[in-house]
């Protein structure tokens, strides 16, 4: 359920109107979702891949039950964002990465 809550949060980041020109998704793995900033190839001809930027990190701790936020550095390596605590609700951690107050996740 978490992940599906994780899943509709990027898909409402960006209009539909939009989403040629950039796509917000989340990449899941077994323990962690990374939310992810998607562009275009930028060639004019429509070659290559969209290019795909990691924006911030949320894992789940099996034996805690909780959900921990992660920031990414410019070498992109993921820290643990400590202004939010471990939580159980998926979304007190997408609302900080909405609210961005500290200008780590969107710049």
């Amino acid at each position: 359920m978490d992940v599906a809550r994780v899943q509709r949060w990027c898909r409402a980041r960006v209009p539909a109107h939009v989403r040629d020109q950039i796509r917000v998704e989340a990449d899941v793995a077994d323990r962690h979702v990374t939310i992810v900033e998607c562009r275009p190839p930028w060639r004019d001809d429509g070659g290559g891949e969209w290019t795909r930027f990691p924006i911030a990190r949320l894992r789940y701790g099996k034996a805690t039950r909780l959900w921990s936020l992660y920031w990414r550095d410019r070498h992109s390596k993921f820290h643990a964002y400590d202004r939010v605590p471990a939580t159980e609700r998926v979304e007190d951690l997408l609302a900080e990465v909405d609210r961005d107050p500290t200008a780590i996740f969107w710049g």
